[in-house]
């Protein structure tokens, strides 16, 4: 997911700040937390309320190509490339570790179920290890096959990485009509993507590693291409209007042709919310609210999956009725959103600074 607030490092004072781009970033995140405990609940997602929101990756990732073309396509050509993958290795390291380490306590201090046996300390620690340095290593049935064992979300930090490093040696550097043909090329390959699996929810997994490529490749592009062709379209929607419009992509119903409406959406109608984003008006009295919302987006989302897997133990266990379910999910929400917050102003913020001042 894209990570920082939309604007370009060490920008003018003058360029602007698309700060509603940064509200949206965090609905989206607290919409993906939501999914995650609802699909603990139920698991066919035709009967999930919030079915969909794993598109709001898809969503980070169109986002992230309008930000990282905004803060640095006129930057590059002056910059030394290690300079650019130490930037973004600052700005999105510090979590990857965090959420791993607190993926391997919430692993090992559930309340509802122990490690399995079979994971001792040396196998435990491999899965440490290829988590922290974001090296694909799905050998856990007991979670599904995900490429990240103790930090299930990284998986599309993966991908972002991978997205930087193209876009730091090759991207940067290519025209826009190269960038709209790459962008045809990805969309096709989302097209059969989503054709053959029947969604395009793949990716965090063993069995469909490949899909998060497809997902990354088209919404990247698209990103990039709305910045580079200035597809920005002014409007009075405001943040409630846009984050209404997110929320339906995000909680569309299903349909009998369920991949194809996914399709739609992450082809046309995520990168149309981009451009509205970057052209709406912001009211004063919503800027803090989507200052907070920007900030709070990343670290929620790499700290919240740990607590995932003890709701779905404690829902395997206790078993309780749905008044009680709905309690348990709603204040886990708002805890969550407190944590992720906490990993902001106490980790995430300091080490960066320290590294930009030893850097």
């Amino acid at each position: 997911m894209t990570t920082e607030q939309v604007q370009p490092a060490k920008s003018p004072a003058t360029r602007q700040h698309f700060e509603i781009l940064d509200g949206l970033r965090g609905i989206a995140a607290v919409v993906v937390v939501i999914f995650h405990f609802m699909e603990v609940v139920f698991p066919d997602y035709s009967k999930n309320f919030a079915g969909r929101g794993f598109l709001a990756v898809d969503f980070f990732f169109c986002l992230s190509g309008f930000v990282i073309a905004y803060a640095y396509d006129d930057r590059m050509e002056k910059m030394r490339i290690k300079d650019f993958f130490r930037a973004r290795l600052i700005r999105l390291h510090p979590l990857v570790i965090l959420g791993t380490v607190m993926g391997l306590i919430t692993f090992l201090l559930d309340p509802f179920m122990a490690p399995p046996a079979a994971y001792g300390f040396g196998k435990t620690a491999l899965l440490l290890l290829t988590s922290l340095l974001l090296i694909p290593f799905p050998v856990m049935p007991e979670r599904y096959f995900n490429l990240f064992s103790f930090n299930a979300p990284s998986w599309s930090l993966f991908w972002e990485y991978v997205a930087n490093i193209f876009y730091g040696l090759i991207l940067w550097r290519v025209n826009r009509y190269v960038l709209m043909v790459l962008a045809f090329v990805a969309a096709i390959a989302l097209g059969f993507t989503a054709h053959r699996a029947g969604n395009l929810m793949g990716g965090w997994g063993k069995d469909s590693f490949m899909d998060g490529c497809a997902r990354l490749s088209y919404s990247f592009l698209a990103g990039m291409l709305i910045y580079r062709f200035r597809l920005i379209i002014r409007n009075r929607l405001g943040f409630p209007g846009l984050t209404l419009l997110l929320l339906m992509g995000l909680f569309v119903p299903y349909f009998p042709n369920n991949w194809a409406v996914e399709l739609f959406i992450v082809l046309f109608y995520f990168p149309l919310l981009i451009s509205l984003g970057a052209g709406a008006r912001l009211v004063p009295s919503l800027q803090r609210l989507c200052v907070f919302s920007g900030k709070i987006s990343y670290p929620l989302y790499m700290t919240h999956y740990g607590f995932i897997w003890i709701f779905a133990h404690y829902l395997k266990t206790c078993k309780p009725d749905q008044t009680t379910l709905t309690i348990v999910i709603a204040t886990s929400v708002v805890i969550l959103i407190g944590i992720g917050w906490g990993a902001m102003k106490l980790f995430d913020e300091p080490v960066r600074n320290f590294l930009k001042r030893k850097r």
